[in-house]
């Protein structure tokens, strides 16, 4: 009989001996500015960074807390080939070329059909993004040119379809999640963080798998 699992639980074939592939491939992902898919992307990155601060003590020898010690940043990077008679920041859907001329943010989805559409797609939203810097050079040894735009954002969250359903369920291993309600309802956006819902000091979910 085949081997269905890795001795670390990944699973290699599915459920009846037959192959898969199971690897997230960057070919299932679509980028949108509301309804305008934003063609000819060659990169897009997302960073999201939180600092914490580790709490110690005299008497100790060793942290005995930690938290974080302002809100959660997001930015990112995006390189595109101008194509299409689009600059970058026109294929982002604005009105615009230039750095300066942004009034107003804008959200960028990131949908991921590798799981299928519809409902079994994970829709990301980037919300109330700024462009922060726009770079681009014209090369005698290579006639493509080829944009870079930098950008930050407020807020990020994650679905699973639009009914608002969390991405976070242990994907094809079916395992379940230590599960908090407070965080569940950050990720799919409907708080703009965690630590600012009453009892956070008697705050917990079972570490157990």
């Amino acid at each position: 009989m085949a081997l269905k699992q890795s001795q670390a639980g990944s699973i290699i074939l599915n459920d009846d001996g037959t192959n898969r592939t199971g690897t997230a491939l960057s070919t299932n992902i679509l980028i949108k500015v509301g309804n305008l898919s934003v063609g000819a992307i060659q990169e897009l990155s997302v960073r999201e960074a939180r600092s914490v601060q580790m709490i110690a003590e005299l008497g100790t020898d060793g942290n005995i807390d930690s938290a974080p010690t302002k809100a959660a940043e997001f930015s990112g990077n995006c390189t595109r080939i101008r194509f299409d008679r689009l600059r970058i920041a026109e294929a982002f859907g604005r009105d615009f070329v230039h750095v300066q001329s942004q009034r107003i943010p804008f959200n960028i989805v990131i949908i991921d059909k590798w799981n299928g559409d519809a409902e079994s797609a994970v829709i990301t939203t980037v919300r109330n993004v700024w462009i922060t810097g726009i770079d681009y050079s014209y090369k005698a040894d290579n006639f493509i040119i080829s944009e870079s735009m930098s950008w930050v954002a407020e807020t990020i969250s994650s679905t699973l379809g639009t009914g608002n359903k969390n991405v976070a369920n242990g994907g094809e291993r079916g395992f379940t999640p230590a599960t908090n309600s407070v965080e569940q309802a950050t990720d799919r956006g409907g708080l703009r963080g965690a630590l600012d819902t009453p009892g956070l000091l008697r705050a917990a979910f079972s570490p157990d798998i």
